[in-house]
């Protein structure tokens, strides 16, 4: 069940001040920036948890500081085969395998699986290291239109017609960084039954940190176990680095173990902090922050929305916001950075939209002054270019809106993975 779209006016927690944070000055400057920080991803906070920071430091006195390395170099094998139990269990999947990266893990699973012949099918929305590889892996690449099911099923008929033989790969985000739009993906799945094909579902954004049980939308959508592929990083929720495969049988990360996806692992210290933020998100703590969290994206978004301003996609740990592209990207970004708001607008060129990354540690005012900062330099940028009138809508009072905008023959291939 999705998060329905409402304020939590209840359960005020803290209301008394905005944290600032420091950053490093610019050469030259004798002054610090500081900045109200809507740009961290650590969601649930716990990179600085009590637990979280006994645990490194009691790995790094018993086994001391190690760099990644190869697996049966990291002192303590046992943590890296727990961690991957760990895993498989949470996604209901038979095995897991542990990268250095969520870039590492993608390269894993499509350099180990996708041969040339093969096709793959992915979301245009996607870029980064999947689309990348894909790119790498194969010419017979396929973009569908982002979350249209029905292009993804009229691509799949039409290489069907004409290739009965070759793998085809389905690859989708269970919560797009774009524009926080998550797909259908038991249709997704359907549609992969129906046309032989593997389903691979990226996990990057939220698992840990959204659903009442920490498991995303894998969870929410009853797709637990469902996907033939699973990979994802731990950075956003899990307070280190490092990312992983999961797969619903045992021959493919025996497969991949084969390969360079085993030549790297991760060190003890970040195997024992994941192990531990693994225990606290599936416990009631983890609720409970996870509730937080979501309380404080609903607040947000709304807050957004009374001001005229609009909010893509789900409810989410990323709350984007329509900009527009060009001089008004540009401007926004300078205005936003002069206003000590610290966003994400790595993106905003492209997409035209800013995003604001929500943390359960997040305050009511730190809330309301976001929303208020990101109206007022919108209604700036606005009225400079679009004349006065237009950029006072951005300003009025709560309670006006517009809508939102919306290999070799040996190893196993992509029908082996199914």
């Amino acid at each position: 069940m999705r998060h329905r779209e409402q304020t939590d006016a209840t359960n005020r927690d803290r209301t008394d001040g905005v944290s600032l944070l420091h950053r490093s000055a610019t050469p030259g400057d004798d002054h610090p920036v500081r900045g109200l920080d809507f740009a961290s991803q650590d969601c649930l906070g716990l990179s600085t948890h009590p637990d979280i920071v006994a645990t490194a430091a009691d790995t790094l006195r018993r086994l001391g500081v190690r760099s990644v390395c190869a697996a049966t170099e990291a002192g303590a094998p046992g943590l890296a085969l727990a961690l991957e139990r760990r895993i498989a269990d949470f996604l209901q999947m038979e095995e897991a395998l542990l990268c250095p990266s969520g870039r590492a893990a993608a390269q894993a699973v499509i350099r180990g699986l996708v041969r040339p012949a093969d096709h793959v099918v992915i979301d245009a929305a996607i870029r980064g290291s999947l689309r990348e590889v894909s790119e790498i892996a194969t010419d017979n690449l396929s973009p569908f239109r982002h979350l249209d099911a029905e292009h993804c099923r009229a691509l799949l008929r039409a290489i069907r017609a004409r290739d009965a033989e070759n793998g085809i790969l389905v690859i989708t985000e269970s919560l797009s960084p774009l524009d926080s739009g998550t797909p259908d993906l038991a249709v997704l799945r359907a549609l992969c039954d129906e046309y032989g094909a593997t389903l691979l579902v990226d996990v990057s954004q939220d698992l840990g940190c959204l659903g009442e049980d920490g498991r995303g939308h894998l969870g929410l959508q009853d797709m637990l176990g469902r996907a033939d592929l699973v990979t994802g990083s731990f950075s956003k929720s899990f307070a280190s680095n490092g990312g992983f495969v999961a797969a619903r049988t045992r021959a493919v990360t025996r497969c991949l173990r084969a390969g360079d996806a085993a030549a790297q692992a991760l060190s003890p210290i970040q195997i024992a902090v994941i192990l531990k933020a693994f225990a606290i998100i599936d416990d009631a703590e983890g609720r409970e922050r996870r509730a937080r969290l979501m309380r404080n994206v609903l607040n947000l978004r709304t807050a957004l929305r009374d001001r005229a301003l609009a909010v893509c996609g789900e409810p989410c740990t990323s709350v984007s916001v329509e900009v527009g592209t060009g001089e008004p990207a540009r401007l926004a970004a300078a205005r936003l950075a002069e206003r000590g708001l610290l966003a994400d607008l790595a993106a905003l060129a492209e997409t035209g939209r800013l995003r604001l990354h929500v943390t359960a540690g997040h305050g009511d005012a730190e809330i309301a002054r976001a929303a208020a900062c990101v109206a007022e330099v919108l209604g700036e940028v606005f009225g400079e270019l679009f004349g006065e009138l237009f950029g006072e809508v951005f300003g009025e009072a709560p309670g006006k809106t517009r809508s939102a905008a919306t290999g070799s023959s040996a190893r196993p291939n992509l029908r082996a993975a199914a």
